[in-house]
């Protein structure tokens, strides 16, 4: 963590009461801590996005194109017609301020900027002035403003102090998507070359590679190899998979981070796990794809275009292989993309069949469309119907509670098949209080692409209502481990904790299954995936030891 982060007992002293001026008056200050980097021209220009070039946040001059207003205002105009729900949004706020105390960053920083309201007013000031008749007639007094260079940063820095968690829009009475909003503008920024390095980079890699990490496909399966030896140290049994098989059943799909970080790498070990498990009693035939090698979409935070790009690569993928469906993974914005956007950006996807478990019969009514199930979902059904053999006392070592990933939850609506799950695979399970799960669930603080490092005390502080929930249920019950189904939130949580709640790690569902899970022909685990001893069981592993080394002294007398 950054040495200039705040200690908490900083942190926490926040002030939140308003400026005396109006916030109008207030200058944007771009601060350390509080941004991401400047993204990389050579990724800029990979993807076709306009004017890429070497800029800084900190310099006074962005090296803007001459015409830069006149972009904002066709790019403006432009997403007025085609986005019919941009201008309901841009037209409807009354400013009421429901929103404005349920936004983390807000509740985190008090800055009256990251009140969903007034960021959402940032370009509604902007649309008045240059759309409106009042706000060209009455201006300021309407609410209107031009567009100048410090406005142009001001959006820059708060549109990037945004996760499009959409919380605030549970709160909405009518219903604004302020993250549409947010995206809207990120996709007005990104017409002068604005982006953030944390977006604009994995993008380029996964056009390139085909994962946002920018990984190979030999080091996409050399990474599958090592599980599968981890997993034999671990049960004793020797997993296989498939990997780019034509005529599979099924195309699994999960986010990259999964493959490449920790603790993303136990919900790996434990995708691998269930596969086998599933093909050892049931003959599925599940391949993985080193090509279509990411579940996740940072063309999502970028553009509709660039998200619809990548989207498509999986349901080309899935065409070439000539699977029956898709199976994903644990992520948050690949399953906001797909439950979302799909069917009228890429789908629908008539060349697959619709979704039905060859194992239970189950027909997934929620992938009808777009032919993608979510292996929470998957997973949930499989208990349901006997079909997997568990020893819950696996987990006992653990006692878990579970974060809503705001994509999945508000996203999709996957509520219960998660929570199924962990009911059925671990002994000690506790609910964060009620306003903070399910739809009213809090962000990590990290999400949308502001999962970097140098923007560390904007994630600390956006990330405390989530901590604060978690430190409930820690200091109530004893909470040790956060459970979660996102790649994002599996990589910026185990900070966020680390910092407000260090007693507390952070775990994937399936790593959770694999724990519990009977393998075919596995010897008596004495660990879980991770190494750690299984309650009980690590006594008998050393009495074991004790009466072979009595053994071996007995026959060398």
């Amino acid at each position: 963590m950054a040495d200039e982060t705040p200690k908490p007992e900083e942190l926490i002293q926040i002030d939140h009461r308003p400026p005396k001026t109006d916030w109008m008056e207030v200058p944007v200050n771009i601060r350390k801590g509080m941004y991401c980097y400047a993204s990389n021209p050579k990724s800029v220009e990979y993807l076709g996005l306009p004017h890429a070039r070497e800029w800084n946040p900190l310099d006074e001059d962005w090296k803007l194109p001459e015409n830069w207003q006149e972009i904002i205002h066709e790019g403006f105009k432009e997403r007025l017609e085609k986005f019919r729900s941009f201008k309901v949004f841009m037209d409807i706020c009354v400013r009421c301020g429901a929103c404005a105390d349920k936004c983390h960053y807000f509740i985190g920083t008090g800055d009256p900027k990251n009140m969903p309201v007034l960021r959402a007013e940032l370009l509604r000031s902007v649309y008045r002035n240059d759309f409106t008749r009042m706000g060209k007639i009455l201006g300021k007094v309407n609410g209107a403003r031009p567009m100048t260079v410090d406005v142009l940063k001001e959006w820059w820095y708060y549109l990037f102090q945004c996760s499009e968690c959409r919380r605030c829009s549970v709160f909405c009475p009518y219903g604004i998507d302020t993250a549409e909003i947010t995206i809207m503008g990120r996709e007005l920024l990104n017409l002068l070359g604005l982006n953030i390095d944390w977006i604009a980079t994995p993008v380029a890699n996964c056009y390139r590679t085909g994962n946002h990490l920018g990984i190979q496909p030999h080091a996409f399966k050399d990474m599958l190899d090592f599980f599968v030896e981890d997993i034999e140290e671990v049960t004793s049994v020797q997993v296989d998979y498939s990997i780019n098989k034509k005529g599979a059943d099924i195309l699994f799909i999960t986010p990259s981070g999964d493959v490449f970080a920790d603790p993303g790498t136990y919900t790996a070990m434990g995708y691998l796990m269930l596969f086998h498990y599933l093909k050892e009693k049931y003959g599925l035939d599940v391949t993985w794809s080193t090509y279509g090698s990411e579940g996740g979409n940072f063309g999502f935070f970028t553009s509709h275009e660039t998200m619809k790009r990548l989207n498509s690569k999986m349901y080309a993928e899935a065409k070439r292989l000539g699977v029956k469906w898709i199976l994903g993974g644990e992520c948050g914005h690949m399953w906001r993309v797909i439950n979302q956007y799909m069917d009228t950006m890429n789908g629908p996807a008539d060349f697959l069949e619709e979704p039905v478990s060859p194992i239970t019969g189950t027909k997934f009514e929620n992938a009808k469309s777009n032919k993608m199930v979510h292996i929470a979902e998957f997973t949930s059904d499989l208990i349901m119907h006997g079909k997997l053999e568990l020893d819950l006392s696996r987990n006992d070592h653990l006692k878990v509670t579970f974060h809503d990933s705001c994509n999945p939850a508000r996203g999709m609506g996957i509520f219960e098949e998660p929570r199924y799950v962990i009911n059925n695979v671990c002994n000690n399970f506790y609910e964060m209080p009620a306003n903070t799960i399910r739809e009213n669930t809090f962000c990590c603080g990290s999400g949308a692409g502001l999962n970097a490092g140098e923007d560390m005390e904007l994630r600390m502080a956006g990330g405390l209502p989530r901590a604060n929930a978690v430190k409930y249920v820690h200091e109530k019950y004893g909470v040790n481990m956060l459970a979660c189904i996102c790649a994002i939130d599996r990589a910026a949580l185990p900070p966020l904790m680390e910092y407000w709640v260090p007693e507390v790690d952070v775990t994937g569902l399936h790593e959770l299954v694999a724990n519990a899970l009977i393998m075919p022909g596995e010897n008596e685990r004495a660990t879980d995936l991770r190494g750690e001893d299984i309650p009980g069981r690590e006594v008998e592993k050393v009495q074991e030891g004790e009466s072979e080394g009595e053994s071996e002294e007995q026959a060398d007398e």
